[in-house]
């Protein structure tokens, strides 16, 4: 049989692989930088990683004073189950254009490389230079004007949607606080968004999973991070025994919101429980969207339970 039509991993509708290696994503489309007609946002690309190719796309709002005023910094890590997905996706441009217009905010989405030609932990490890790459403008000086000119870094943002985004937003956050930031670098906080975490014991609704159900979760999460010690992995259980201790977070307010219809919902409100029980000493809140599912605030920007969601979002990103 050819190998080029044999199919290795299929994960339909995301992603198929072939065991010739060749990797078919589907729900995949495209949508260029620019400037947004209705908000006035401009959205820029800039390659940040000359060996690797790593690049972000940077948010900019429309400014009544484009010589004075200083804004918010979002990082931003869009989801996708780490296969799928990128910073160039209508889903989190246009969310983002959104966002940086209705909070006014400078927000930079960083495009890490996915799964499976990419294996976990690179992602990890691109999301971490995405986000030193932004702080490293703190000191008045950097390559990207945008950030030099407009980033208050006294106000800086860590954003994860979509199960991948939220995992990813967390592994920065801690480590970015392992790693100590200079004075001049403020994370006020940390906004995470239908998140993905696991654990090798089942909880709440996870035990009701058929057992080929919950073997398929298992497979998958090998199948993106060939080299993870299993579901008790670190970064997808941060509680789990000798991950780093989550005192350690760079922020001390963190806002994590689940859908109640979402199958990552338990672990999510999980996530914020074991938050609050643990020695990190800041400020846990839980947001649940009634009625929906996973990533419906990118699938459907302009419903009720969309806007109660982002209301509750500007609102931490304004405090």
């Amino acid at each position: 049989m050819d190998p080029d039509k044999e199919i290795h991993f299929d994960f339909f509708p995301v992603i198929r692989v072939y065991k010739s290696g060749r990797v078919e994503r589907f729900l995949t489309q495209i949508i260029p930088a620019s400037t947004d007609p209705s908000s006035g946002v401009t959205s820029k690309d800039v390659v940040i990683g000359s060996s690797t190719g790593l690049w972000v796309r940077l948010y900019l709002p429309k400014l009544e004073n484009p010589s004075k005023e200083k804004l918010p910094v979002v990082v931003y890590y869009h989801g996708g189950a780490f296969m799928i997905g990128s910073a160039a996706d209508p889903l989190s441009h246009n969310f983002l254009n959104w966002l940086v217009a209705e909070s006014k905010i400078v927000a930079v989405s960083v495009n890490y490389r996915l799964a499976p030609e990419f294996p976990l932990p690179i992602g990890y490890e691109d999301s971490v230079a995405g986000f030193k790459w932004v702080i490293s403008h703190a000191n008045g000086s950097g390559p990207e004007p945008w950030l030099v000119d407009h980033a208050d870094f006294d106000r800086v943002f860590l954003v994860g949607t979509c199960r991948a985004g939220g995992n990813m937003a967390h592994t920065v956050a801690l480590r970015a606080g392992l790693d100590k930031l200079e004075p001049s670098v403020v994370v006020k906080g940390m906004v995470i968004i239908h998140p993905y975490f696991s654990g090798e014991e089942r909880i709440a609704s996870e035990v009701r999973r058929s057992d080929a159900e919950w073997a398929k979760t298992k497979e998958l999460w090998h199948f993106v991070y060939p080299g993870t010690s299993g579901m008790d992995d670190p970064v997808s259980n941060p509680f789990s025994e000798g991950a780093p201790s989550v005192k350690n977070l760079v922020c001390k307010r963190v806002l994590v919101c689940v859908a109640e219809h979402d199958s990552s919902r338990d672990r999510g409100v999980w996530y914020y429980e074991k938050l609050k029980e643990s020695d990190w000493d800041g400020e846990a809140e839980l947001f649940e969207s009634a009625g929906e599912g996973r990533a419906f605030h990118v699938m459907k920007p302009t419903c009720e339970k969309t806007a109660e969601l982002m209301e509750q979002v500007i609102a931490f990103l304004k405090n």
